[in-house]
């Protein structure tokens, strides 16, 4: 079966695994899982060689990815995440790089690049994902999927390796939003669903797009205005976009220094030296520091929280650009992962869901547009994105 992972999607196979007997809504659908959830009698690697060695097996099962078995998903293998699930984009120093089955020449996006790879592939009807600061948003841009970032702590992350916990998510890619949408049904809670029925937009977040990507973000947004009327236009919020992104920035790497700086000092764990700068980072972030930055969080989330009410969305790109080549250099991949940064950090730091729907291509690649509701409200951007996926087909 190994030989059949053309996209170097996955980094354990299992052999000669007994069907899985469950009957349910995912009866059928082969299931792969991002190695950061443990699966039972499987060693979770967290993207590390060194911790793949010491991992003993795992003696339960995440109890989201044990609710997708329990529907009847058949369990396939483990897929590739990068190094410690702390990168955006999709290139782990310790194994063979995964290839983007729609653009080949560019990256997959990380660290749910294993997962994002084998759906887009045909490897896999669903994969499992976790999304920190974009790591199913921005794949889901990149290689033409739908991804949704859920309400941070809508599903549970028990029996998961942690990053940034405040900022840590549980996600999911297949290649159709029926499916998607299944998946939902048994992962999100079900209460009243909201009425999303106002737009907006927030010119400074659409003038990030790179110019080449401009005019097709405006098409896919005016697809998205046909639909359901022209948004109104945000004022700035407090604080600023370039606060923002020192917020998520600061605020994610001291989370993740505190959860596993002890690990990574207390060996030689070999780290890719772009995976440990961002770990290293977290060390230098102060307690002053990062009591100023919840203080700004805050007062984005109770501002964002204000603007979108029960039934706003935010009209928004995903990412500020199609997927980077695969040959680019570390100061371009730098330069792609700061400008996104402010763009991805607006469901992170909020802690509201955001759907990035594929239905945009530049340059034969595909490029996302995302939609941004208020917390709870999963399975209503669902419903709307089920609704533009079929207006743009």
């Amino acid at each position: 079966m190994m030989s059949l992972d053309r996209y170097n999607a996955f980094v354990e196979i299992p052999r000669d695994i007994e069907p899985n007997t469950a009957k349910g809504a995912l009866s059928g659908h082969n299931l792969a899982v991002k190695d950061i959830f443990d699966v039972t009698g499987y060693r979770t690697g967290w993207g590390n060689p060194a911790r793949l060695a010491e991992a003993p097996p795992a003696t339960q099962t995440n109890s989201a990815v044990q609710a997708l078995f329990d529907a009847g998903a058949h369990f396939i293998g483990k897929t590739q995440t990068e190094e410690l699930a702390f990168s955006m984009i999709g290139q782990n120093v310790h194994f063979p790089h995964p290839i983007n089955p729609r653009a080949p020449d560019r990256v997959t996006g990380g660290s749910s690049s294993g997962s994002a790879a084998a759906v887009a592939g045909g490897l896999a009807d669903i994969a499992t994902g976790s999304d920190t600061g974009g790591s199913i948003r921005c794949p889901a841009s990149f290689c033409g999927l739908v991804g949704l970032r859920t309400t941070h702590g809508a599903i549970p992350l028990d029996h998961t390796m942690a990053l940034a916990p405040s900022f840590d998510t549980f996600g999911w890619f297949t290649p159709d939003m029926a499916t998607y949408r299944a998946v939902a049904q048994i992962l999100l809670p079900q209460p009243s669903r909201m009425k999303l029925t106002r737009p907006l937009a927030f010119p400074a977040l659409d003038s990030i797009v790179k110019p080449e990507c401009a005019p097709e973000y405006a098409r896919m947004a005016k697809l998205v205005a046909a639909h359901n009327g022209n948004p109104a236009s945000l004022p700035g919020p407090t604080p600023t976009l370039d606060d923002l992104y020192w917020t998520m920035r600061k605020l994610q790497a001291r989370e993740a220094w505190d959860v596993r700086g002890a690990w990574i000092e207390s060996a030689d764990r070999n780290l890719g030296k772009a995976t440990y700068d961002r770990f290293a980072f977290g060390k230098t972030v102060s307690n002053a520091d990062v009591a100023i930055e919840t203080a700004h969080r805050d007062a984005f989330r109770t501002w964002l929280g204000d603007v979108l009410a029960d039934d706003g969305f935010l009209v928004m790109p995903t990412v500020t650009d199609i997927a980077p080549r695969s040959n680019a250099t570390p100061e371009q991949f730098s330069i792609f992962r700061e400008a996104s940064i402010r763009l991805l950090c607006w469901s992170g730091l909020s802690g509201f869901p955001q759907l990035s729907l594929p239905i945009g291509e530049v340059n034969g690649a595909p490029f996302g547009i995302s939609l941004l509701g208020p917390a709870g409200s999963d399975l209503a951007l669902l419903d709307l994105g089920a609704q533009l996926l079929d207006a743009s087909s």
